[in-house]
């Protein structure tokens, strides 16, 4: 598919826990756009790890796999999915041993390189809204509708528990944020939207009240 202009894509970074992806959902069905969650890609590669037996702490070894790993990247019913020789591991990387491992992985600078490269292909695919960590920061830092969610520690976690994750998030955030490659940081120019005592229906509308003024701007 191609287009005779550069697609649109709307970047919802955050905290985990904050609301992208039901927001990020909510957002892609409004206006007909591919969903793509990059957290999803990083999971892959950490199940992909323990699979073969390669320590998510040693750097080299993880960067090494990510440079062998046969993926393809693929678009069904409006959501991207990243492969691994074929298969689509999408209840695997959500398992508890996936989501301990998968921050270990995000640090490393040259599986950061290679997500870039592969999150950057989706535009392959058409007009995107794409969630993650560093979207607005480091993925597509020229668009011009970025969002970056957040709520309260305590809520956050409430949240991981109702959904049956056990997850230290403070210590998350805190590796997200300090790691040297594409830490976790409000992005240039990014609306900042707090999610503690909203409704996900409060939180997309605003994000696609934005959205639409911004396009409005662009004509």
């Amino acid at each position: 598919m191609r287009f005779k202009q550069h697609p649109i894509v709307i970047a919802l970074d955050g905290t985990s826990a904050s609301g992208k992806s039901t927001n990020a959902k909510r957002v892609a069905k409004a206006f007909g756009y591919v969903y793509v969650d990059t957290g999803a890609m990083y999971r892959t590669l950490a199940w992909y790890c323990l699979i073969k037996g390669v320590d998510v702490h040693d750097a080299k070894a993880v960067a090494a796999l990510s440079r062998k790993w046969k993926t393809k990247l693929e678009c069904v019913d409006n959501q991207v999915r990243l492969l691994v020789d074929g298969y689509y591991p999408e209840k695997e990387i959500r398992t508890a041993e996936a989501s301990a491992a998968v921050s270990h992985v995000a640090a490393v600078p040259k599986v950061r390189d290679w997500m870039k490269k592969k999150q950057r292909e989706c535009i392959q695919f058409g007009n995107l809204v794409m969630e993650g960590r560093d979207i607005g920061t480091n993925v597509f830092p020229e668009t011009d509708y970025k969002f970056y969610l957040d709520a309260k520690l305590e809520e956050r976690t409430a949240r991981r528990s109702a959904d049956g994750v056990h997850e230290n998030l403070a210590a998350r955030d805190q590796r997200d944020s300090q790691r040297a490659a594409a830490p976790l940081m409000i992005a240039l120019g990014a609306k900042i939207i707090i999610t503690s005592n909203q409704t996900p229906e409060q939180t997309s509308a605003s994000i696609i009240e934005e959205v639409n003024k911004r396009l409005a701007a662009q004509k």
